[in-house]
């Protein structure tokens, strides 16, 4: 008999011609029947490798049969898993994760996919707007704030779409529910005054010419901190804004924009230039402002 190994990661077999054989489950056909592909080697070892390389080449699916009669819980994670992840950054990844897996499934997660109401979708975003933070509930209070709820309620109706797609409900019952307003929230704007306390603490305190260029162009942190020397031509003043910095679990990733429309180049004063022309020369990295305590 083959042995088992953990839920996704396939199955190893000894054939009777002496042979491994490793199969999987890579997706699922209209009936729910699993679709399976298989690898052979002479050695378990060698199985065992054939297959982890078969199932990042065919994007394995989670082993959660599709059907009519599944519960929430079981569609959310493999929406999640198969249709939503593989495009999401790591960022969104884990927002996502914190709305499927901190609150629907707990709060949706035991009703049958095919039998959910807007009912019942209503009074969970009722709860979840009243009582439904997990963190920080002495500081904030036990509610959501109006755009969480919102956004956990964008990603229930993007599962149940892809549900309705499938032909595995017959409506979408998070479409009408009523949800918090929208907010908007009134811009502040420095004083003049203000600007130049602002930048004479900022001249103290090594940050100028990082707050200054800021201020110059309007660019996004991320984009601030991810410049490399490489992306600002001297003679021309063109700077290239092609990447970002954010944090995932604890450390900081460079990567591309979320958007195409965030690549851009800006035109520098000759001022904005030459003042960081000289800062340059105090600069030991190839990151236009590196970390004081660890330039690399």
């Amino acid at each position: 008999m083959g042995k088992r190994r953990p839920s996704g990661d396939g199955m190893v077999r000894k054939r009777k011609d002496g042979r491994w054989e490793g199969r999987v489950v890579v997706g699922y056909d209209e009936a729910g029947n699993p679709k399976t592909k298989n690898v052979l080697a002479k050695t378990k070892k060698e199985c065992i490798a054939k297959l982890e390389a078969l199932k990042s080449t065919c994007q394995v699916v989670r082993p959660v049969q599709v059907r009519s009669d599944m519960l929430v819980r079981d569609w959310l994670d493999y929406w999640y898993q198969n249709y939503s992840k593989p495009r999401l950054r790591q960022t969104t990844q884990l927002s996502y994760e914190g709305w499927i897996y901190n609150h629907l499934i707990p709060g949706l997660g035991d009703i049958p996919l095919n039998q959910l109401t807007q009912a019942e979708l209503q009074q969970f975003f009722r709860r979840m707007k009243e009582s439904g933070r997990k963190a920080n509930v002495e500081r904030r209070g036990p509610g959501m704030a109006d755009r969480s709820v919102r956004s956990c309620h964008a990603v229930c109706q993007m599962a149940l779409d892809k549900a309705v797609e499938e032909k595995l409900t017959h409506s979408n019952p998070a479409v009408g529910c009523k949800l918090p307003p929208m907010k908007g929230k009134e811009m502040k704007i420095l004083t003049q005054e203000e600007i130049q306390r602002f930048l004479i603490q900022a001249k103290a305190e090594g940050m100028y010419e990082l707050f200054l260029l800021e201020l110059t162009t309007g660019m996004r942190r991320g984009e601030l901190l991810a410049l490399q020397w490489d992306d600002l031509d001297f003679a021309t003043g063109k700077l290239r804004i092609d990447k970002q910095v954010y944090p995932v679990g604890g450390k900081l990733i460079i990567s591309e924009p979320k958007t195409k429309a965030a690549n851009r180049t800006i035109i520098l004063p000759p001022a904005m230039v030459e003042l960081l022309a000289g800062y340059k020369k105090g600069v030991f990295s190839e990151l236009m402002f590196p970390s004081r305590t660890k330039p690399e």
